[in-house]
């Protein structure tokens, strides 16, 4: 089947949906659910073969983490959508309702976006959580993931579409674009008229393509470089954790921090130990002058230019000192992707100017940007974190899955 004729099917579907139950829509996640637990050997086969090929391929350990499937991350996979059933429906919500002069009655009510592109990278997860989120909204779904995932995902997807057999969703709702060219791409971004949105996931070049070059309206999602500030008066205990966990639970997601801005009063006292707990994890630093010059016992490279634009996705950290919380305000909004930002003080001062003024989807005050996260802030699975303003800002749940319109209840009134 081509991608003009899927694309058709899902839009079939998107529309058939509208009328069903959320009761119909939560019996068919949790049949996906199931149905990952029951082949979850034939899945695990299908992403060794991709796990196989990518690290011949020389593939990175923390992108070969954000790759590979085991039983408990498939399990946590079928959890999500089981959860996702769990969350409240927002299809028919009434977002506002007023009557008018001439009496009739008008409502905002939550409807689906309609059919939903996303393009991602290297987490065949995103096939799952992606396509639970978007049906629970009502939504059909057009998945295009990287060739470096392909057999999982055609598994995965598989396995989906035959769970959906006997439910009420169409089992066209999920439609897999799996020729694994550039090309295919290319055409996705042109399909007006058949998908309302698309959501890229994935690293800073995959975005910034879609969003110089689809026809589709886009939301701009994920590309994280993360920073997190230590004020003079940071707890050097909790900064440690703080930077430990921002930086290495996990590198290659979008809310791992990438930059360590370092008050100078703080890093006199401080700076070699939250560094060389960097290093003892493995972490390669990339600091500024003054870094350098109070660390000078420490393997420190230069920062470039270019390093405080960098995601790295990797055990990777760029290291700046400054004077001030205004100082630290001004380059985060110089070089972030306006994804996660953490301040670290005592200080309920700077800490308030900093959780104002830091023009990011989500500011901390002493706590790890790791919480930027769907699951985190109570949503279930999210379908990615956008680092835009319009339609929606933050971890992605169901609501942002879904438009508004207005219904008009009259008695023969006209104009």
């Amino acid at each position: 089947m081509n991608l003009i004729d899927k694309a058709t099917h899902a839009r079939e579907a998107a529309a058939a949906m509208t009328a069903l139950t959320t009761e119909q829509k939560n019996q068919a996640l949790l049949a996906m659910a199931d149905a990952l637990e029951t082949h979850m050997a034939h899945i695990i086969e299908a992403n060794t073969q991709d796990t196989t090929a990518a690290k011949e391929s020389g593939i990175t350990h923390a992108m070969l983490d954000r790759l590979t499937l085991t039983e408990a991350r498939i399990k946590d996979m079928a959890d999500g959508l089981r959860q996702v059933t769990t969350l409240a429906d927002p299809v028919g919500d009434v977002l506002e309702a007023w009557e008018l002069p001439n009496g009739l009655q008008v409502e905002k009510v939550r409807v689906p976006l309609g059919v939903i592109g996303i393009i991602y990278e290297a987490r065949p997860n995103v096939t799952v959580d992606a396509a639970g989120l978007c049906l629970k909204a009502g939504n059909a779904v057009v998945l295009r993931g990287s060739s470096s995932a392909l057999h999982s995902n055609r598994t995965l997807v598989t396995i989906l579409r035959e769970a959906l057999t006997d439910t009420a969703i169409p089992v066209e709702a999920i439609q897999l674009l799996d020729e694994g060219t550039r090309e295919e791409v290319n055409r996705m971004m042109r399909l007006n008229g058949y998908l309302d949105v698309i959501i890229p996931r994935g690293g800073a070049g995959l975005i910034r393509s879609v969003v110089e070059n689809s026809s589709v309206p886009v939301i701009e999602t994920g590309a994280g470089n993360c920073h997190i500030y230590l004020d003079a008066s940071a707890k050097l205990d909790m900064a440690t954790n703080i930077v430990l966990n921002a930086k290495t639970q996990r590198p290659a997601v979008c809310n791992a921090a990438e930059t360590l801005l370092v008050h100078t009063d703080w890093a006199k006292q401080h700076l070699t130990d939250i560094l060389t707990a960097l290093t003892e994890k493995n972490v390669e630093l990339r600091g500024c002058a003054r870094t350098r010059e109070l660390a000078p016992d420490l393997a420190i490279l230069p920062a470039t230019d270019e390093d405080w634009s960098t995601e790295y996705n990797d055990y990777i950290m760029t290291i700046g000192i400054v004077d001030s919380v205004e100082e630290a305000i001004a380059h985060i909004n110089r070089f972030s992707t306006k994804h996660s930002e953490a301040i670290i003080t005592e200080s309920a001062e700077n800490a308030r100017a900093f959780l104002t003024r830091v023009d990011s989807a989500a500011v901390y005050h002493n706590a790890s940007t790791r919480f930027t996260d769907g699951f985190e802030f109570g949503f279930g699975a999210e379908i990615g974190i956008s680092t835009q303003k319009l339609h929606a800002r933050g971890p992605m749940g169901l609501p942002a899955l879904t438009s508004s319109k207005y219904i008009i209840h009259g008695a023969g009134q006209i104009r």
